[in-house]
């Protein structure tokens, strides 16, 4: 354990000190790594915190030597793992669940993932997680190009963190930050490196992911990035809603264009639905600032994501309301770009690019809606933002090879 200080400026006028203590759990450059690890409020003699934090070394299978961190409070219990990529695996709160039923029911260690096989798509045989980073050297679907193979998704969600730090505020609310840091290096190909945080105030109902993608090579990289976002029972179900400022929206393909006639509510677990994937691009306030949800039937239940479309413009709707053991799940994605294969976002400009040492961040807020009150509220931002402007839909996919 070690406290640190941190110092800054705001607005040129006054200074600021933060006071944390940190811990280091894993170190990849030091060698060294904690394994099982736990830290409460009482431990660290917090006054008026409840909260603890647990790091759990996983056996057995495919999870073998998986690692899984979480936060619990009174207001959510919140789930990462650090071999997958910092990625969020699940949240509770006020007995709702944010996360989804996969057939893959157990952390797998990415040791075991073959992100090749199956034609590319091997990235299939890990995905469980309520949240996984798609990116950050590419993602979307598995394509041929460049004498390589441009697997689902990428390798971000599928690659451990070289170092895991948590912060803990000394004073009150008691912000706990868990950082990770992710490396995509590959000789002669890239020097990706990001930093994942995800700050939470105990006893709240909502959480901020804040990521930092630097280049830290001596050439130009492109990058992209789609925050994969899921959510099954018992939010998705028959009647359920999925609500966004929307300016425009298309079908991924000829097959989504069946469902353009009713792509915001949901049907319950059906047999044979294959996914049907909408692209969009979102109205957003003065500010940058959108928000995309899906709520229940009876609107007393639902999950946020608040995002800035200065750094994430696009937005995908993933709907795959196939059977439950199948994975009914529905996935609201922010990202850079949409999720065809890389190959096209680049024919269509949508690939990003970072000159040598640049860096760019991305800022997205999560937060549960346990009741209708909160739902309401939800639903009467997204209104604000979408005013008296309208949704434009065409029925046609925008990618064109």
């Amino acid at each position: 354990m070690k406290k640190i200080i941190v110092t800054g400026v705001v607005m040129g006028l006054m200074s600021w000190q933060v006071a944390a203590q940190s811990f280091v759990l894993t170190d990849a450059e030091a060698g060294m790594d904690k394994g099982d690890w736990q830290i409460s409020s009482q431990k660290l003699k917090l006054a008026g915190a409840d909260f603890s934090i647990q790091q759990k070394v996983l056996h057995g299978g495919k999870q073998e030597g998986s690692k899984v961190l979480t936060i619990t409070s009174k207001g959510l219990t919140i789930a990462l793992s650090p071999t997958r990529g910092m990625d969020l695996l699940h949240v509770t709160g006020d007995n709702i669940r944010l996360g989804w039923d996969s057939p893959v029911n157990e952390v797998v260690n990415p040791a075991f993932i073959n992100l090749e096989s199956r034609n590319g798509v091997g990235w299939l045989e890990g995905f469980n997680e309520m949240m996984v980073r798609c990116g950050y050297e590419w993602t979307g679907h598995p394509v041929v190009a460049d004498g390589m193979i441009y697997t689902l998704h990428g390798r971000a969600g599928n690659t451990p963190a070289s170092k895991v730090v948590v912060d803990i505020s000394d004073t009150a609310p008691y912000e706990i930050t868990v950082r990770g840091l992710i490396k995509e290096h590959t000789f002669k190909k890239a020097k990706l490196e990001t930093w994942t945080e995800l700050r939470y105030v105990p006893g709240s109902h909502s959480w901020t992911i804040h990521d930092t993608l630097t280049n830290q090579s001596d050439y130009p990289h492109d990058y992209q990035i789609i925050y994969h976002s899921n959510f099954g029972q018992p939010i998705l179900e028959q009647g359920a809603r999925f609500i966004a400022p929307v300016k425009s929206i298309s079908p991924f393909n000829d097959y989504a264009k069946k469902g353009m006639s009713d792509w915001q509510t949901y049907a319950g677990p059906t047999k044979n639905f294959d996914e049907m994937v909408f692209n969009m691009v979102p109205y957003a306030d003065a500010q940058g600032k959108t928000i995309a949800g899906v709520v229940n039937k009876a609107g007393n239940k639902g999950a946020s994501i608040e995002f800035n479309t200065h750094q994430l413009p696009l937005l995908t709707l993933w709907k795959n309301t196939d059977t439950l053991k199948q994975g009914y799940v529905t996935g609201i994605e922010p990202g850079t770009n949409y999720a065809y294969p890389v190959t096209i976002e680049r024919k269509q400009g949508r690939v990003k690019q970072l000159q040598p040492g640049q860096s760019t961040v991305f800022e997205l807020t999560y937060s549960l809606l346990p009741n209708a009150d909160a739902v309401n509220k939800f639903e009467q931002r997204v209104k604000t933002i979408q005013g008296t402007q309208k949704t434009e839909t065409s029925d046609k996919p925008i990618a064109v090879e």
